[in-house]
C-alpha cells in the first residue's frame, strides 16, 4: 500500500507544471474532446510506465543490493534538484493531427513521457519497492489526478495552481526519499 500511495502522490505532485500536463492543456484547448483526451492519456501513461516499471523491477537484479541503494539514493536526490527545472513544452510535440484526437493525444504522451521526470521516477521507484503493480498504478493515478483536471478545466486552472510550491513539495518528497535510501545504504555497509 505504502508502494501505491508513495507513486501516487510522488507523480501528482512532480506533473504540475511539466510538459505532459502542459501538452494536456493545449490538446484539450485544440480538440475539446475531453473523453477521448483523457482515455488515451490514460492507456499512454500505463503502457509507458508499465514498461518503465518493468525496467524499476529488472534493475536490482542487475547490481548487489548495497550499489543499487547507493543508485537509488543517489537517483532520488537528483529528481529533487530536476523536478524544480520547469518545463516547457515543444511546439512542436503535438502535431501529428492525421493519427486524429485520440491517436494525437496517445503518441504525443507516450513519446513525451519518454525519458521525462515521471518515467524516470516510475523505474525508481519499482526498483526501490519490488511492487510493479502498485508503482505503475500509482504513478499513472498520479497523471491522471493531474492531467484530467487539466483536460476538463484548461487555462481556467492554470493561472491558479501554485506550481513553484507543488515542485518543491515534491522536491522534498525526492530529497528524503534519497536521503532514506542512503542512510539505509550506509546502514547495509556497516557505515
Amino acid at each position: 500500500m505504502e508502494a501505491l500511495l508513495v507513486s501516487t502522490g510522488i507523480v501528482a505532485l512532480a506533473e504540475i507544471g511539466d510538459k505532459t500536463q502542459l501538452l494536456a492543456f493545449m490538446l484539450a484547448a485544440r480538440y475539446r474532446r475531453p473523453g477521448i483526451i483523457i482515455l488515451a492519456i490514460l492507456l499512454a501513461t500505463t503502457l509507458n510506465h508499465g514498461l518503465a516499471g518493468a525496467i524499476g523491477t529488472w534493475l536490482p537484479a542487475l547490481m548487489d543490493p548495497a550499489i543499487m541503494r547507493w543508485v537509488l539514493g543517489i537517483g532520488f536526490l537528483v529528481m529533487a534538484i530536476w523536478i524544480m527545472i520547469p518545463d516547457k513544452l515543444d511546439d512542436t510535440e503535438a502535431t501529428h493531427t492525421r493519427f486524429g484526437v485520440f491517436g494525437t493525444t496517445f503518441v504525443t504522451f507516450f513519446i513525451a513521457e519518454m525519458g521525462d521526470k515521471t518515467q524516470i521516477a516510475t523505474v525508481a521507484l519499482a526498483a526501490q519497492y519490488h511492487a510493479f503493480f502498485s508503482v505503475v498504478i500509482g504513478t499513472t493515478l498520479g497523471m491522471m489526478i493531474a492531467n484530467v483536471p487539466a483536460v476538463i478545466f484548461g487555462e481556467k486552472i492554470a493561472d491558479r495552481v501554485p506550481t513553484r510550491l507543488v515542485h518543491t513539495v515534491a522536491a522534498c518528497v525526492f530529497a528524503v526519499l534519497g536521503i532514506y535510501t542512503l542512510l539505509e545504504g550506509t546502514a547495509l555497509l556497516g557505515l
